[in-house]
């Protein structure tokens, strides 16, 4: 079958469930990762076709788009910060939101401007994508990152591998530890943060097949991580060292009275893309 045509097809059966622009965006993100072919590729050749085999390969991906599973688990592979990731049921698909937040920590390091060695924490590695990005954008860092699931850390070793940095990963229940026994120069955390009443909310793609370990709490601990996180910051930063957390839409005025009450200095709250309450950040 001609792909222009095949195309026409995909995105009109898809559309009903995601809307033409994201039903488009997939079949682009398909025809690269199994073609090696773009946009542009189609335009100048459109009489290119697909085979039977990969017609075959398609129809299964296609079907599976129509049970809402995310594309990035079928590709196996998702972009952030301008880099490639691999990413599976074990770990969250990164988003535009947090790459605001490696950004965010980027931009105080280039006020910096100093080439004396950092080190930095990330509590949740997941995918290691906020670790790694910044492993990659400055040179002068030591990186560590820290989950709780071992899969997890799987996932970002092998992430970290092919985006050719070094990261120390750990498996640790940040919940359950006392101290983190040595000191950093920044800590950064993507905790759980959606309240099980927020799940109405959530889409079914990400609802039924992103790791609810990584995205849930209970509706009266919705701070658990936080407090946990800021308490440990407090004995384990350097002087005028900084936290970083993306968090809860709903819960920007509850996370600086936190940090504020945990005595933080020249805290400050960020809106993301669009426009919620998505990152804060404070200096011991």
């Amino acid at each position: 079958m001609i792909i222009r045509q095949y195309r026409s097809q995909f995105i009109e059966k898809l559309s009903p469930l995601y809307g033409v622009d994201e039903a488009e965006s997939f079949f682009y993100l398909i025809l690269e990762n199994k073609h090696q072919l773009k946009r542009v590729d189609l335009a100048l050749q459109p009489d290119l076709v697909f085979s039977e085999a990969e017609l075959l390969v398609w129809n299964e991906i296609k079907r599976q788009l129509e049970l809402e599973i995310p594309v990035q688990y079928l590709l196996g592979t998702t972009h952030f910060y301008g880099l490639d990731f691999k990413v599976n049921k074990n770990v969250l698909i990164p988003r535009p939101e947090t790459e605001e937040l490696v950004e965010w920590i980027l931009e105080g390091q280039k006020k910096q401007e100093t080439s004396r060695k950092i080190k930095i924490l990330d509590i949740g590695t997941g995918s290691g994508c906020i670790a790694i990005s910044l492993a990659k954008n400055i040179p002068n860092a030591q990186v560590f990152a820290i989950d709780v699931s071992p899969e997890a850390l799987a996932t970002a070793k092998k992430n970290a591998e092919l985006n050719e940095v070094s990261v120390v990963f750990l498996e640790k229940n940040i919940l359950e530890t006392l101290d983190l026994e040595q000191e950093f120069d920044i800590i950064v955390s993507n905790p759980p943060y959606v309240r099980n009443i927020e799940k109405v909310e959530i889409k079914k793609n990400v609802l039924q097949y992103e790791p609810h370990l990584a995205l849930f709490v209970e509706d009266d601990a919705a701070l658990i991580f936080y407090i946990k996180i800021a308490q440990l910051a407090q004995k384990n930063l350097v002087s005028n060292g900084q936290l970083y957390f993306e968090i809860n839409q709903y819960l920007g005025k509850e996370m600086i009275e936190l940090l504020q009450k945990l005595d933080f200095k020249k805290t400050e709250l960020r809106k993301d893309i669009y426009g919620n309450d998505r990152m804060v950040n404070g200096s011991v």
